[in-house]
């Protein structure tokens, strides 16, 4: 369960020394996060797009935001400010960013990150908040 958790809807960037989204809003609710590494010569954009397509099909899902490369912000900092997961950390013009809300009641929202390394270290996280009423 998470109180106030920012979810970012905009590149993160630094302002005045600190490091802050864009646009982001807050929610209440419960997070669950899963980070992959992807294997067998796929890439983490190919599994995202494949994922992409899936949730394209849902009825009642809305792009809140997406983003791609360095338009997202320093790669290094959605891997540790905000997943908190420093395998996360690649290079900066190979990142995607995604979010969704899908459903009404429950409302969810989908976060879908790619990123990679090099060619054998290539990750995919993800994050499905249940927002609470």
């Amino acid at each position: 369960d998470v109180l106030d958790h920012e979810v970012g809807l905009g590149a993160i960037q630094k302002i005045s020394g600190a490091w802050h989204f864009k646009r982001s809003e807050r929610f209440n609710g419960r997070l669950t996060g899963y980070t992959w590494q992807i294997n067998d010569g796929f890439t983490s954009i190919e599994v995202m797009e494949e994922l992409l397509a899936k949730v394209t099909e849902l009825e009642t899902e809305t792009l809140m935001f997406r983003c791609d490369g360095r338009a997202c912000g320093k790669g290094v900092q959605w891997a540790n400010r905000v997943f908190h997961q420093p395998v996360l950390y690649g290079r900066d013009d190979m990142q995607r960013y995604r979010v969704f809300s899908i459903g009404e009641s429950p409302r969810y929202l989908l976060l879908i990150y790619a990123a990679a390394r090099t060619a054998d270290r290539q990750y995919l996280h993800t994050e499905l908040l249940q927002i609470a009423d």
